[in-house]
């Protein structure tokens, strides 16, 4: 009875945020087939990527406004949702690919414009990969996983013609032609805007757009909503169906879901694992999940800490872990389990399961043995802007680590700060996700487990051997080489576990019945152009 009294008053609460109040009260039945009313817990906190702190939810807004040289071929299922596929590279901004293997030579469209109606030239799509490179932070960081690393690899050919040298044999040099931080900006004007303190102009992108893709931006309302208008005048894929995208920021899963039941949203984005597993059986919506590729949820030890430097202390943790608790309580069976493998690394599938059960004896004698069968105190960190899952998953971990010695107390990071705080490697354990861009375990490793990358390996862990292998497999063409380097390195991680890996987390996206056209894609954004409504 309760649970009916609360849901009604989610939905009174809710009554007044849907479709209705954001579209002219004489919109009929035609303006809201084309409009579209997506609700997700966060929004963009910059219109530019490359901007120093930009979070995810900027994808969203460059990927469907920017034009990037390639794209990827999509696969539908039957509802019409797709999935893409780095396999198959398609024309974009570039009609013409030429993928050889020291270089790519793309010929442009030559209709194609920006929105102010200047024509894109290969003169624009240098400026974008050298300022890819050039800015640092992560874009750079990411440029450099691909070996895009000098402007000189960037060469204007002709006005219609882009070249790109690789460096090396590295593999995900032609697919980064097609990711969102090479999305091309309008060069005359960015430089317009450039400054000595700010030579590339991100004061002016992270609010302004620059860009000429299959949407516009008619209003960004910080931490509210963004409006995006459909291009006209877009000439780098279909047409999109959808006239106006109306992105709300709805920090309430609860409200989020009710707009969705009523009718007064059409999509919610990134669905907590609670909600999905409820709403799969409401016949007025259609949820589509799938684990996200090359994505781990796990715990991090951090290997500069007392007394995490230490092997048996971090295995000892990884036995004391309530892993199927966590499955049970905290993602109501949405994501893949990675723990209960066997023993020994055989393939180099990524990710996969991890030996580790829940064992206290295991994990007690190992504490004694490292020297701590008393325990010791230490604490678990959490991201805010994740704490629907990640909350549960340190106070289950929390008990299961107490009955081992091990006293934690749980502190609770704003999202708004999470990135930053996490980069200083001040935390003795933390509960963070990681997924990279395409499927290659060598491009998650390069990151998480990589001594030369300090962001994202969050346990400040440092081996030459994985380093080497990790190098190795980044590089070579053979695939059995790399099958075997990938078992050696996965082997490696879950030995020394700087990482426990929990699960693989699903991506899930309920919507109306009648919307359909969805696409997974990589950057696990949301790709607004291939959608419609019934």
């Amino acid at each position: 009875m309760g649970h009916d009294v609360r849901r009604r008053g989610v939905l009174r609460g809710a009554a007044g945020i849907g479709m209705a109040g954001l579209l002219p009260r004489a919109a009929g039945a035609q303006e809201r087939a084309k409009s579209l009313l997506a609700v997700s817990d966060a929004g963009p906190n910059s219109l530019d990527f490359h901007t120093v702190g930009a979070n995810r939810s900027v994808y969203s807004v460059v990927w469907n406004c920017y034009d990037r040289l390639i794209s990827f071929a999509v696969k539908r299922d039957a509802d019409g949702n797709g999935y893409y596929d780095y396999s198959q590279p398609t024309p974009e901004l570039a009609e013409d690919l030429n993928l050889g293997p020291t270089s790519a030579t793309l010929k442009l469209r030559r209709d194609a414009r920006f929105h102010d109606g200047t024509p894109i030239t290969a003169r624009d799509v240098k400026y974008t990969f050298d300022r890819a490179v050039g800015v640092g932070g992560y874009s750079g960081s990411s440029m450099a996983s691909a070996s895009l690393l000098h402007a000189e690899q960037f060469v204007v050919v002709d006005d219609w013609t882009f070249r790109v040298d690789y460096a090396d044999g590295n593999k995900l040099a032609p697919l980064y032609l097609g990711v969102p931080i090479v999305g091309v900006f309008h060069s005359a004007m960015v430089k317009a805007h450039a400054t000595p303190q700010d030579p590339w102009a991100q004061d002016f992108t992270k609010s302004t757009l620059a860009g000429g893709g299959a949407f516009k931006v008619e209003r960004n309302t910080s931490g509210q909503e963004v409006v995006l208008v459909r291009n006209p005048d877009w000439r780098c894929g279909p047409k999109p169906a959808i006239d106006r995208v109306i992105w709300r920021v709805v920090p309430s899963a609860g409200t989020r879901r009710a707009l969705l039941e009523r009718g007064d949203a059409d999509l919610s984005y990134d669905v907590g694992p609670k909600d999905a597993s409820e709403m799969r059986a409401n016949p007025a919506l259609s949820l589509f999940g799938v684990p996200m590729e090359n994505t781990v949820t796990f715990l991090a030890l951090n290997m500069k800490l007392k007394p995490f430097e230490d092997v048996r202390v971090r295995q000892a943790v990884a036995w004391a872990i309530p892993y199927q608790k966590i499955m049970d309580v905290a993602l109501y069976g949405r994501a893949k389990p990675l723990f209960g493998g066997p023993d020994k690394v055989s393939s180099g599938e990524w990710p996969q399961p991890t030996r580790y059960t829940t064992d206290l004896a295991k994990a007690r004698a190992l504490l004694a043995a490292a020297g701590y069968a008393e325990g010791f105190e230490s604490e678990i960190f959490l991201d805010l802007g994740s704490a629907e899952t990640h909350e549960p998953i340190a106070v289950l971990t929390q008990e299961s680590l107490g009955q081992i010695g091990i006293r934690t107390t749980i502190q609770k990071v704003p999202a708004s700060q999470w990135r930053g705080q996490f980069s200083a490697k001040t935390f003795p354990m933390q509960v963070n996700l990681f997924g990279n861009w395409f499927n290659y375990s060598d491009f998650f490793f390069y990151f998480v487990y990589d001594s030369r990358n300090t962001i994202f390996n969050f346990a400040s862990y440092a081996d030459p051997e994985m380093d080497r292998v990790v190098g190795d497999a980044r590089l070579t063409q053979d695939r059995a080489a790399y099958d075997r380097d990938a078992v050696r390195y996965i082997q490696k991680a879950y030995d020394d576990v700087p990482e426990i890996p929990l699960f693989q987390p699903y991506l899930d996206v309920a919507m109306r019945r009648g919307v359909s056209g969805y696409s997974y894609w990589f950057h696990r954004a949301m790709d607004f152009r291939g959608m419609q409504k019934a």
